[in-house]
């Protein structure tokens, strides 16, 4: 074999090594290994004309992590009406439930003008969060959502804080959630300045109508706030502003537990991305379970 030969045999070796290695990158669901023996069921909601498909890659980096055995999909359909693909109870180990809201554009919550309420979906999470805790007979629970999902999750914590039975939410996990406006909608890049407090100086309507959180937001909720940035001067994931992210500390207002922000930069920060990335799922994992 000459030297010409064994320099394209390097080469194709070299381009193999980094080939699986950028496949074991993107693919790769988490890093991260566990051992827990709790019970308490995580909830995932997806974001705008989504599903829980969405859901799919990061309830399967749980599972690889060695936190839960089980992965259920539950559907919420236009009457509030929740269906489980499986069943589960109270004696099921951290079961994962990738909720599935059939109104995914939120057509079927409409004000008298038409319009979208701000609070809209907030009953869809309300009837998934009930359902579970009929299976497990607990009220502890661990809610994620991107996008949207957020904006749902945190209109049912506003709506339904001082409610009686209002159930114990250990861990709030946000991934891309647009509190203060979404890019090319009712914010452009860079528009939103924050103060030292997280406080923004344009608080759009939706955002209004949060600000009593920062008296009833509950104090035994820790929160894990994940964003994204393309790093191409937007301060963005493409659609959500760094800043509309990060506008949730000022709404929790010191109340929770404990407040923590993760950046995930590049072009795998893109916000339909972030939720099959690996560095998010090895963040899930990591506030969940360790």
């Amino acid at each position: 074999m000459n030297k010409k030969h064994i320099g394209w045999i390097t080469a194709i070796i070299f381009l193999l090594v980094l080939t699986t290695t950028a496949c074991s990158q993107t693919q790769g669901t988490s890093n991260i290994k566990v051992s827990s023996n709790g019970s308490t069921a995580t909830l995932f909601f997806h974001g705008w004309g989504s599903s829980s498909k969405a859901e799919d890659f990061m309830a399967q980096g749980i599972k690889d992590s060695g936190a839960t055995k089980t992965i259920i999909k539950a559907n919420v359909d236009l009457n509030k009406k929740v269906t489980f693909d499986r069943n589960f109870s109270s004696k099921t180990k951290n079961p994962v439930i990738e909720v599935n809201i059939e109104d995914n554009k939120l057509n079927h919550v409409r004000n008298s003008d038409n319009s979208t309420p701000y609070q809209a979906g907030s009953e869809y999470v309300k009837a998934a969060i009930q359902a579970v805790e009929k299976k497990t007979k607990s009220k502890n629970i661990n809610l994620v959502g991107h996008s949207m999902g957020n904006l749902e999750i945190i209109n049912y914590i506003n709506l339904n804080v001082n409610k009686k039975n209002f159930p114990n939410i250990k861990h709030m996990i946000a991934i891309a959630g647009h509190y203060d406006g979404i890019i090319g909608m009712n914010d452009r890049a860079n528009q939103i300045k924050l103060n030292k407090n997280g406080k923004p100086n344009v608080m759009r309507p939706e955002y209004r109508q949060l600000l009593s959180l920062r008296k009833t937001f509950p104090k035994n909720t820790r929160v894990l706030n994940i964003y994204g940035d393309l790093q191409d001067g937007s301060h963005s994931d493409g659609d959500v502003a760094n800043n509309s992210s990060r506008s949730l500390k000022y709404l929790i207002n010191n109340r929770a537990k404990s407040y923590q922000e993760l950046k995930i930069s590049g072009k795998n920060a893109q916000h339909s991305k972030l939720h099959h990335n690996v560095k998010v799922n090895d963040a899930i994992v990591r506030f969940l379970f360790n």
